[in-house]
């Protein structure tokens, strides 16, 4: 079953859509960060929790709208709104559920953000899993996601909207933020054992190559995908994937 909700805190409206058998009482949940200018009903996220409640009926898997994306009602993102959003929410399913096994998925955005708040606060997941993680997020706004135009309303400040499904405004203090706060820089080891990467060789928005240093870097387990592209459009990619993150997160 889905369910849409919204968490009212601290003055901020968060809406998410949960997939579940057991709504009461899960004993796993799996929050699910998605990538930027995407949003909660995103149909990977959808794909990944039909096949975890194939078998796995006391699993709730959770996916909630970043700051300015999809539905939510604030037009401007910064990087502590995301933040603010991510702790809610992982406060929220204490408060709501109390699971034996909280478990983490993110793409994209969404990993940069998620790895940024383990940094920051340390890590509250059993296990994370990253797909196509956007490790060098700044590089990968200004070098791939921004057109001229955009780039050319930024420096003159203006807001830019930008993004996928739908359009983010953003701000050149954004993309300051970004610069400033390299996640590379940030220190991992400890939390190495409990997570993983996949990552598209053919990524044309995330290099390839700065994930794989990032995870040597760390010792974080990566596996590549040699035919995946960023969003793992080829089904069978998509696929192989779910089926490596549910060994890791030892699900069936």
């Amino acid at each position: 079953m889905e369910k849409y909700f919204t968490i009212n805190a601290e003055k901020l409206s968060i809406r998410c859509k949960a997939y579940y058998d057991d709504w009461k009482t899960p004993r796993t949940v799996i929050l699910c960060g998605h990538g930027f200018g995407g949003h909660k009903d995103n149909k990977a996220v959808e794909r990944f929790a039909g096949r975890v409640l194939e078998k796995n009926k006391s699993v709730l898997v959770l996916c909630f709208n970043w700051p300015g994306h999809g539905d939510d009602a604030l037009k401007k993102i910064t990087l502590d709104a995301c933040d603010s959003y991510l702790r809610l929410v992982l406060e929220h399913i204490e408060q709501a559920w109390t699971p034996e096994r909280l478990l983490g998925y993110a793409t994209s955005f969404g990993g940069y953000l998620f790895l940024r708040y383990l940094a920051i606060h340390g890590n509250p997941f059993e296990r994370l899993a990253l797909r196509c993680p956007a490790v060098p997020m700044y590089e990968v706004l200004t070098k791939t996601i921004l057109d001229p135009d955009a780039i050319d309303k930024l420096n003159k400040g203006k807001p830019a909207l930008v993004g996928f499904d739908r359009k983010v405004e953003i701000t050149s203090d954004f993309l300051e933020e970004l610069k400033a706060d390299d996640i590379r820089k940030r220190d991992y080891l400890d939390y190495a054992d409990d997570m993983l990467i996949l990552h598209g060789v053919k990524d044309e928005i995330v290099p390839f190559d700065e994930v794989s240093a990032f995870a040597d870097e760390y010792c974080i387990e990566l596996i590549p995908f040699e035919t995946a592209d960023h969003r793992f459009i080829d089904p069978r990619n998509m696929d192989l994937a779910i089926a490596q993150i549910l060994r890791f997160f030892k699900l069936r």
